[in-house]
């Protein structure tokens, strides 16, 4: 199946090298009436990205004495970072991993939420105070929590992370996303972007939402996510549930966001000048809307064929060949009732992605896997791609 498309392309890119003024035509046309021009999601990317920057610059200079989680560089991520977004203009969401790191003090010890799958789908950061009186340079300005009474502790020093942003001994996604609404919503004034916009923050337990809006009535949705990096690789446990599941608020899912933009970026870099891949992505999503497959299986699809296919036979004059690989592949796939994950046991991984070690050789996770046990969903999948 899936090979099939692959190699039915080897052959058929000889004959096509000049394409016919009719498919040109058609290419034109798709272009027109799907596009949403890459390079504003670029400059609007980037707006966000200083305001998130200089929303932490005025974090770290207002928490530099506390204990709250130290906030690092943002890093964008979701289809509108990756530069191909699904949504029309004014729908799009500007999403940004916000990853936290442990305060003076404190360490964060990740635990499987006790499922025993490996590799695991979601866990809990724990948090445990440090020694601070030894090591290189003891911090003078800091009471050691561990040895220091709690008396002292209280009459000097602001309450350790355990005792705002933990519920027990577990990093809490709901507390930290109110705290940093709250935090949001005082420091606006003082960034500078609030002389250009007007800006609201909109309910989420697990996030910070926000809605800007220009003087021109134009708005900006941006949405901010509370992240913990696994070791130093690109995998990020996320504060943010996916839609359907809404796990207790110790529980951080694993999140593949950071690895995925950082592969488009990849792919950026090596494709040809005018790549049509992100309009493939785009085009397809398209197809996709209001059916029942999800726009991570075509990204996933999409993943896998950027690494099948030379790039550069990505070139926009063979968009039209591209997208009928796509639907191909993702045909194949529903027929087997097999998507594999991208990031598990995958020996076309780039090399720039750095991923934990038990992803090497795991088990790759099939995507549809709920298809394999429910026939008539499958079948049902399978009609409804076929009308598409």
């Amino acid at each position: 199946g899936v090979h099939e498309v692959v190699n039915r392309r080897d052959s058929e890119s000889e004959e096509s090298e000049e394409e016919s003024p009719a498919e040109m035509n058609m290419i034109w046309i798709f272009t027109r009436r799907f596009q949403l021009s890459v390079p504003k999601l670029a400059s609007r990317r980037r707006v966000v990205q200083e305001l998130l920057s200089d929303l932490l610059q005025v974090s770290h200079n207002l928490f530099s004495d506390s204990f709250f989680p130290v906030l690092e560089p943002v890093i964008g991520v979701g289809s509108a970072c990756e530069g191909w977004s699904p949504h029309k203009e004014e729908d799009v969401v500007y999403c940004m991993f916000v990853p936290l790191k442990p305060p003076r003090g404190h360490a964060f010890y990740l635990e499987p939420d006790s499922t025993g799958e490996v590799p695991q789908t979601s866990m809990r950061v724990r948090v445990e105070l440090v020694c601070t009186c030894t090591g290189e340079q003891p911090d003078q300005s800091m009471l050691c929590f561990l040895h220091h009474s709690e008396e002292e502790l209280k009459r000097n020093q602001a309450a350790s992370l355990l005792h705002t942003l933990c519920t027990g001994p577990y990093l809490d996604g709901e507390k930290i996303a109110l705290w940093f609404q709250t935090f949001v919503i005082s420091a606006w004034s003082v960034v500078p972007q609030s002389r250009h916009y007007s800006m609201k923050v909109l309910p989420s337990c697990r996030s910070c939402k926000m809605k800007l809006v220009k003087a021109s009535g134009r708005s900006l949705f941006v949405e901010a996510v509370f992240s913990v990096q696994q070791g130093d690789s690109d995998i990020f446990l996320s504060s943010q549930p996916t839609d359907a599941q809404c796990p207790p608020s110790t529980t951080w899912l694993e999140s593949y966001a950071v690895a995925e933009a950082k592969f488009f970026r990849h792919v950026a870099m090596q494709a040809p000048p005018r790549s049509c891949h992100l309009k493939c992505l785009r085009l397809c999503a398209r197809f996709l809307e209001g059916s029942s497959l999800s726009i991570y299986a075509l990204k996933t699809t999409v993943m896998h064929l950027l690494t099948l296919i030379p790039l550069s036979e990505w070139q926009h004059k063979y968009l039209l060949m591209r997208v009928d690989d796509i639907m191909q592949y993702l045909r194949c796939c529903l027929e087997e009732k097999r998507l594999k994950h991208f990031f598990f046991d995958n020996e076309d991984m780039p090399k720039e992605i750095s991923l934990p070690p038990a992803y090497q050789g795991a088990q790759p996770m099939n995507l549809f896997q709920h298809l394999a046990q429910d026939p008539a969903a499958q079948s049902e999948a399978l009609k409804e791609f076929d009308d598409l």
